[in-house]
């Protein structure tokens, strides 16, 4: 029986893992090869491997639980026979790490919220990805494991958390405005939509003003909240736009503080710093959870974009 179409499998985090290791293997390599072009039972695969029945079903039940393959059962003349297909001809694993798109005159980069570089946390807090949770709950040191970066949500009740942002402005460009946008609420046990906290964004550790969320959001499952999360827990955030200008900071375009873009001194450095945390002395110390791209109400992580232009005589050459 032939196979038509050509079907790709595009994965990244932690759902590559199973992935990867299903395919670390000679044997299920070949049994992939054998059906890129027709369905075939266990019998024919043994037999065009050279392997006993048992070796053959056991490689198939590991590609099949990794989701390569799809199995049915078709009745023979000794009981039922298994058929097997291959699902996808292309798998794109696409790695952890920081996404950095270049436009004309704009930079865009993509951070993932559990590649921070640094943490201060106190509980209620942890951490998960879009399966299980990180470490345990309301233990500080679960910010440090290697699991960390495929987080999907992070949460405390006082504390920071630290991202190092590339800089990619083209050398000799100045930036003119930047924008940081993310999923962002307060910390509440379980939830409650009526719960303050006051959290503040730091660039280049300049202050650039404080925002006060309404409340923790629960009740409702965000659209890409995974199905084993607890239903009494945070389910979504609200989307906040952060922006620094020549004339001043704001907040989804109202006004935040005097803080303009050239206090940011962005050509300076190597990275971008950029904190996020709520103050212990803060006015609503009510904590923040922050929501990657497979959680939540929004497909995004952390995204910066830089605004920038070419002064004087370097305008001109870049025209030329």
């Amino acid at each position: 029986m032939p196979v038509s179409g050509s079907k790709v499998l595009v994965v990244e985090g932690e759902t590559a893992l199973p992935i990867i290791k299903a395919l670390a293997s000679e044997t299920r390599m070949l049994i992939l090869s054998l059906l890129s072009h027709n369905v075939m039972n266990v019998s024919e695969l043994a037999a065009a491997l050279g392997l006993p029945h048992s070796t053959v079903n056991f490689n198939l039940k590991q590609l099949q639980e990794a989701g390569l393959l799809s199995v049915e059962y078709e009745p023979g003349t000794r009981g039922s026979q298994k058929l097997c297909s291959k699902r996808y001809d292309e798998i794109h694993i696409k790695l952890p790490g920081v996404e950095a798109v270049t436009e004309p005159d704009v930079v865009e980069i993509s951070m993932p919220i559990g590649t921070y570089r640094h943490l201060e946390a106190t509980p209620t807090c942890g951490l998960a990805s879009e399966s299980k949770i990180i470490g345990m709950l309301d233990d500080a040191r679960s910010f440090f494991e290697p699991d960390h970066v495929y987080a999907q949500i992070l949460w405390f009740r006082s504390g920071f958390v630290e991202y190092a942002f590339p800089n990619n402005l083209p050398y000799g460009a100045v930036a003119t405005g930047l924008e940081l946008s993310m999923e962002i609420c307060s910390e509440a046990p379980q939830y409650d939509p009526d719960w303050p906290s006051d959290i503040t964004l730091w660039i280049n550790d300049v202050e650039v003003g404080t925002w006060t969320s309404p409340g923790d959001f629960g009740g409702t499952r965000g659209k890409l909240t995974p199905s084993w999360w607890l239903d009494d827990q945070t389910m979504y955030g609200l989307l906040k736009r952060w922006r620094v200008t020549p004339e001043g900071a704001y907040i989804d375009g109202e006004a935040l503080s005097e803080v303009r873009i050239a206090q940011l001194h962005l050509s300076r450095a190597n990275h971008i710093k950029v904190r996020l945390g709520v103050k212990e002395d803060a006015r609503n110390v009510g904590g923040l959870n922050l929501f990657g791209r497979r959680f939540g109400n929004y497909e995004q992580d952390l995204v910066m974009r830089i605004h920038y232009d070419f002064p004087g005589d370097v305008k001109r050459v870049k025209v030329r």
